[in-house]
C-alpha cells in the first residue's frame, strides 16, 4: 500500500470556462467575463494575461482583485452592487502601469434592426453596421468591430493593441451570426485582424470584408480608419453632375493603372498625392473629360492588375491612405474631370487571409465547385443567393459612389456573372431552376446594384459584356440590366481585325468597319480601346498596324479619329496617346522618354486636338442612341476602301461630314455626297503635317456645289489624304 504522504499533490480541476477563456474558445465569452450577479451580490472577471497584478478602479478607489489559483492573468472581484464606470489599473511585468477599460461592462452595440435589415439583404449602407468605426460608447473613445461569421464557434479580435492574442478579445454573437466588440482605447491606425475559430476545430486570421484601410501588400491586417476625416471641396463639380445627361454629353475617357501610370526615381511608384498633381494636368492637357481607373480596391498580387480584390472596401494602401485617395478624386472634380472605377463583383481570390472559407464554411462563395470556382482565373465566385452577400456587395458599390464621390462604376466580367456555363464544359455546370444557363441570381444582383446606383445623383455604370445579352443598358423596368452605358467589345474586335490587315486587302474586309453601323444603337455603348488589347502578347495599338513607321502612325491615326466620328462614347488606355510601342508592363511607367520623338510627340498632339474637337462639336456626342444622329454617305466603295458618312447633333442643322481613306493612295478629286450647297471648313485632317502626317489635305475647305450623288442633293469634290480621316463642317 502507498504511503499517502509521499503521493504527489494534486493539482485542483481547473473551471472549464476559465479553460476555454485561456484558450480562447470560449463560445459566449460576455456571459463571463465583466460584471454578473452572483450569490449575495455581483463578480467581475476579467482575462488579463499581460498583467502580473491588477485592481478594479471606481469611484476614484483603487481595489485589488484576486488571480485565480488556476490561471494565471484571470482576475476576479466581488461587488456588493453592480459596478459602473470602472477602470481595471493594471500592472505588466514589465513594471509598467496602465488604465485599461473593460470592453465586457458595454451591453451590445448593434440594433435589432440593423441586424434584421443585413440578414434580409436590404441594409444597402451595410459598411455602416459592419467593419471597425472610431466611435464613443457611454463616453468612452473607442473602435466598434462587427463581423459577419456565422457557422464560427469563436470570432476574436487581434492587433498591435492586444499584441495578435486571439484570446484576449472575444466577441459577443448576435441574431444573424454577426459578431461584435466595442474595444476602448483603440483608435485609428491601428492594425487588426480577425481571429476565427470554425467548428471544426479550423483557425484563420482574417483581414477585415468591410476594412476601410489595409496594410502594405505583402501585409495583409486590416486598419482602423474613420469614414468622416477628408473635408470635400466638390461641391460645384457634384451638383453639376446631379443635374448632367451624362448619354447627351462628351465623354472621353482616359484608362489608367495607377502603379504604372508614373512612376518616381529609381522605378517608385508614386502617391495618390503625388499622382493627383500630375495627373490633373495632363489630363486637362490633353482634353479627356474622365479618368477610369483599374482597380483600387485592395489586391496582394501586383499581376492580377487589382482585378483579384482581398480589401473590397480599402483603396490600395500602396499609394497612400484612404484620405489620400479622396484627394486624388477631389482634385479631378475640382479640374472638371469625372473618375470612374473598375469595380469587381464577379469573382474573388484564394487568398487565406480574405474572403475564402471565411467561416470555416463557404460563406461568400458557393460550396459546390461547379458553381463557386472559375476555371479560366482560379477565383472563386460569388453566392448572389445569399443575402448577406447580396448586401455586402450592393454597400460596396454605394460606399465607393457616396464615400468617395466616384462618378461611375465600370463592372468587369459581366458575361461570367450572366451565364452559369461560362467557360464550363458540359457536366461542369449546374442548371437554374428552370433549366436553363441563365445565372438568375446575378441577374437580380445586377439590376439591383443599377437601381441603386443611378439612385446617387449623377452616378452612371457601365458593363464589360461581350456576348449578345440583349438590353444591358436598357433600364430595369424595360427588363433591361440597367446600366448607363455598355463597352462595345464586337467593334474593338472588329476594327483591330481590320486594321491588322494589310491595306491590299482591306477590299476584302470592308464589313468589318461597317458591320458595326447595324447594331450601334441597340445599346448605349463605349468604344475601348482597353488595357486588355495591349498586354499578354497583343501589341500596343501601334504595332498592331502594318507597314513602316509612317504607314503604321497613319493608320494609329486613321482609327482613332474613325473611333471618334463614330457614335458612342470614347475610352483609351494610357500609352496610346504617344503611340507606345511595346506592350504594357505593369511594373513599369508609360515610357514618356518616346516623346522625344516626333512621331510620338505628334501622335499625343493629336489625339489632343481630337478630344479637343470631339468636346467642341455636339454632333459627336449628342446622339449616340439613335439613327437620327448618323447617316451613311457611302460604304460601298470597297476597291478603294473609302467610307464616308455623316453625323448630326440634336439640332440636325448642325451636321459634319466624315471620309476615311483606309488605303496609302490618295484619292484626288473624290466626290461625296453632302446634304446641302456651300462652304464647308476642313475641321479634321489626321494627315496634317502636325500630327506627323504628308499634309495632303483641302486648303482648309470645300465648296458643294448643287449636284446630288449618293441621293444628296448636294455634293462636293474633295482631297482623299493617304491613310487618313478629314472631316468637315458647313460654314
Amino acid at each position: 500500500m502507498t504511503d499517502a504522504s509521499t503521493q504527489e499533490p494534486v493539482n485542483p480541476p481547473v473551471d472549464p470556462q476559465i479553460d476555454a477563456i485561456r484558450k480562447g474558445k470560449h463560445h459566449d465569452a460576455f456571459s463571463f467575463l465583466g460584471p454578473h450577479e452572483s450569490k449575495g451580490g455581483w463578480i467581475v472577471r476579467a482575462w488579463l494575461p499581460q498583467a502580473r497584478q491588477a485592481d478594479l478602479v471606481m469611484d476614484g478607489l483603487a481595489l485589488p482583485m484576486i488571480e485565480t489559483v488556476d490561471a494565471a492573468g484571470f482576475f476576479t472581484i466581488g461587488m456588493v452592487s453592480r459596478p459602473a464606470n470602472y477602470k481595471f489599473r493594471i500592472k505588466l511585468y514589465t513594471g509598467d502601469i496602465h488604465d485599461l477599460e473593460d470592453p465586457y461592462r458595454f451591453p451590445p452595440i448593434l440594433t435589432a434592426y440593423e441586424l434584421y435589415l443585413h440578414g434580409e439583404g436590404t441594409n444597402n449602407e451595410s459598411y455602416r453596421t459592419l467593419g471597425a468605426h472610431p466611435a464613443c460608447f457611454e463616453g468612452v473613445q473607442g473602435v466598434r468591430f462587427a463581423v459577419w461569421a456565422p457557422n464560427a464557434a469563436v470570432v476574436s479580435v487581434t492587433g498591435d493593441f492586444n499584441s495578435w492574442d486571439r484570446t484576449r478579445h472575444p466577441m459577443r454573437l448576435r441574431d444573424g451570426g454577426i459578431w461584435e466588440i466595442f474595444l476602448p482605447s483603440v483608435g485609428p491606425g491601428a492594425c487588426y485582424k480577425y481571429s476565427v475559430l470554425a467548428r471544426e476545430g479550423w483557425e484563420q486570421d482574417k483581414a477585415d470584408p468591410y476594412g476601410f484601410y489595409a496594410e502594405v501588400p505583402p501585409k495583409s491586417a486590416s486598419i482602423v480608419w474613420g469614414l468622416d476625416n477628408y473635408e470635400w471641396g466638390d461641391a460645384e463639380w457634384m451638383e453639376a453632375r446631379a443635374r448632367r445627361n451624362i448619354l447627351r454629353d462628351p465623354v472621353s475617357i482616359y484608362e489608367v493603372h495607377l502603379e504604372s501610370w508614373l512612376r518616381g526615381e529609381f522605378n517608385r511608384p508614386l502617391s495618390y498625392r503625388e499622382i493627383a498633381d500630375k495627373l490633373v494636368e495632363y489630363v486637362c492637357r490633353m482634353h479627356y473629360t474622365h479618368v477610369e481607373l483599374l482597380p483600387v480596391m485592395e489586391y496582394p498580387f501586383g499581376g492580377s492588375w487589382g482585378y483579384q480584390v482581398t480589401g473590397y472596401y480599402a483603396p490600395t494602401s500602396r499609394f497612400g491612405n484612404p484620405d489620400d485617395f479622396r484627394y486624388l478624386v477631389d482634385q479631378l472634380h475640382r479640374a472638371g474631370v469625372g473618375i470612374l472605377l473598375d469595380w469587381v463583383p464577379g469573382h474573388f481570390p484564394r487568398d487565406p487571409h480574405a474572403l475564402r472559407r471565411f467561416d470555416g464554411t463557404a460563406l461568400y462563395e458557393h460550396a459546390d465547385p461547379r458553381q463557386g470556382e472559375h476555371p479560366d482565373w482560379g477565383t472563386l465566385v460569388f453566392n448572389f443567393g445569399r443575402n448577406e452577400v447580396f448586401t455586402f456587395l450592393l454597400s460596396n458599390a454605394l460606399y465607393w459612389l457616396k464615400e468617395f464621390h466616384i462618378d461611375g462604376l465600370r463592372v468587369d466580367a459581366v458575361a461570367s456573372m450572366l451565364y452559369l456555363d461560362y467557360s464550363r464544359k458540359p457536366g461542369e455546370w449546374i442548371p437554374n431552376r428552370y433549366g436553363g444557363r441563365e445565372n438568375l441570381e446575378a441577374i437580380a444582383f445586377i439590376r439591383r446594384f443599377n437601381e441603386l446606383a443611378h439612385q446617387v445623383p449623377g452616378a452612371i455604370t457601365a458593363a464589360e459584356e461581350s456576348t449578345a445579352w440583349p438590353g444591358v443598358s436598357r433600364p430595369v423596368y424595360l427588363d433591361g440590366l440597367g446600366f448607363t452605358m455598355k463597352w462595345n467589345m464586337g467593334w474593338m474586335h472588329d476594327m483591330f481585325q481590320y486594321f491588322s490587315t494589310d491595306p491590299v486587302f482591306r477590299m476584302y474586309h470592308q464589313n468589318d468597319i461597317t458591320f458595326s453601323m447595324l447594331y450601334a444603337f441597340t445599346e448605349n455603348f463605349v468604344l475601348p480601346v482597353s488595357h486588355d488589347e495591349v498586354a499578354h502578347g497583343k501589341r500596343h495599338l501601334i504595332y498592331k498596324m502594318p507597314g513602316d513607321e509612317w504607314q503604321r502612325f497613319a493608320n494609329a491615326r486613321a482609327f482613332l479619329a474613325y473611333m471618334f466620328g463614330h457614335p458612342g462614347k470614347k475610352l483609351m488606355f494610357m500609352g496610346v496617346e504617344i503611340g507606345q510601342t511595346w506592350e504594357w508592363n505593369y511594373t513599369e511607367s508609360v515610357p514618356w522618354h518616346l516623346l522625344n520623338f516626333e512621331f510620338h510627340r505628334r501622335m499625343q498632339h493629336f489625339v489632343a486636338e481630337l478630344n479637343a474637337l470631339y468636346r467642341r462639336e455636339p454632333a459627336l456626342y449628342e446622339v449616340d442612341d439613335s439613327y437620327t444622329g448618323f447617316a451613311w454617305i457611302d460604304f460601298r466603295d470597297v476597291e478603294a476602301s473609302v467610307i464616308s458618312f455623316l453625323r448630326f447633333a440634336k439640332d440636325r442643322s448642325d451636321f459634319l461630314v466624315f471620309a476615311c481613306n483606309f488605303t496609302p493612295v490618295p484619292r484626288l478629286n473624290y466626290r461625296i455626297g453632302v446634304p446641302k450647297a456651300g462652304h464647308y471648313r476642313e475641321i479634321l485632317n489626321s494627315d496634317a503635317e502636325v500630327f506627323g502626317g504628308s499634309n495632303l489635305g483641302n486648303g482648309g475647305f470645300a465648296i458643294a456645289g448643287p449636284l446630288p450623288d449618293h441621293g444628296l442633293p448636294a455634293s462636293m469634290s474633295i482631297t482623299l489624304p493617304p491613310l487618313a480621316v478629314v472631316a468637315f463642317k458647313p460654314s
